[in-house]
């Protein structure tokens, strides 16, 4: 598969798509979501997959073309006069790369890449790991062994409170077309594979799997937006389309949750003259979060 194929295969996740503590809300009681558009990265291009390094007050996320194409992880820098210009970030390699997660404590960074290894041009996204060195910065990435990683494309890696990592694929064997996968490694280091099940999958798509922070619930990326399952009595329920407040036109993705689990970023195509652009959801109220930098007032409209 060409790469091009793979960016329309990618821009498939937009056409289109309720929280305790992020609670189920009914239809009539949606709460809106707020533009969140910090002055250094909201442009007219596409901007998304938002990632928080908490230890530096750093601010990683995905920039593309306004058709949702080309994804280049960008970070903004929390510099002396606030949020910086954005850069590529330092791993960046040759290929198109996408869906940056830092885990809570801050050593390691999940994304998918395109990139060369051994000298050799790739088309299928991969899922990377980059760890903190002892001074702070990104050290070389690495690719994921199978069966984690195929032939097939990998997407949007979230490891989960219990050691699972969570992630979408259109390997064989699932459910429908590009399904929720999870990966653990046992006690010899020998990764585990399994479907997320028929309650998250269907015969069509399933893109990005975020679990909450407790690991009580999931939001999914589908055709039509942000859903949410929940795990209970050890199985995942049905998922649900989130509140209308989130779900505005089917074009949701790249979610990624507070630390409370209480607020949710996520970006949305607006149809006007700013194409992707975040938005902040928090249904029970403000809480301080996103970060601010250089305590700078974040513009939410």
């Amino acid at each position: 598969m060409r790469v091009n194929v793979v960016l329309r295969k990618w821009a498939r996740r937009l056409p289109g798509f309720v929280l305790a503590g992020l609670a189920a809300l009914p239809a009539q009681a949606a709460t809106p979501a707020t533009h969140w558009a910090p002055p250094a990265t909201s442009s007219p291009l596409f901007e998304s997959h938002g990632a928080f390094d908490y230890a530096r007050n750093d601010f990683y996320f995905v920039r593309s073309s306004r058709r949702f194409r080309g994804w280049r992880i960008m970070v903004s820098h929390c510099g002396s006069e606030g949020r910086e210009t954005p850069v590529d970030a330092s791993f960046a390699g040759d290929g198109v790369e996408a869906d940056p997660f830092i885990t809570p404590d801050g050593k390691h960074l999940y994304f998918i890449s395109t990139r060369s290894t051994d000298g050799q041009r790739h088309t299928d996204l991969d899922i990377w790991r980059t760890d903190r060195q002892a001074d702070g910065k990104w050290g070389e990435p690495q690719r994921l062994p199978e069966p984690v990683n195929s032939r097939s494309q990998e997407w949007f890696p979230r490891p989960s409170a219990d050691g699972w990592l969570y992630f979408g694929s259109d390997r064989p064997g699932g459910f429908g077309k590009t399904d929720i996968w999870r990966a653990r490694q046992d006690a010899a280091g020998t990764w585990q594979m399994e479907n997320a099940g028929a309650a998250i999958n269907t015969p069509g798509d399933e893109y990005e799997p975020l679990p909450a922070p407790d690991g009580t619930r999931m939001i999914v990326m589908a055709p039509g937006g942000l859903y949410m399952t929940q795990f209970a009595h050890g199985r995942w329920t049905p998922k649900q389309k989130l509140d209308p407040g989130v779900n505005a036109n089917g074009t949701e993705i790249g979610a990624a949750f507070s630390p409370s689990g209480k607020s949710l970023l996520f970006s949305r195509d607006t149809k006007g003259p700013l194409s992707g652009e975040f938005f902040l959801w928090q249904p029970d109220g403000p809480e301080a979060w996103p970060p601010v930098c250089r305590d700078e007032d974040e513009p939410r409209t």
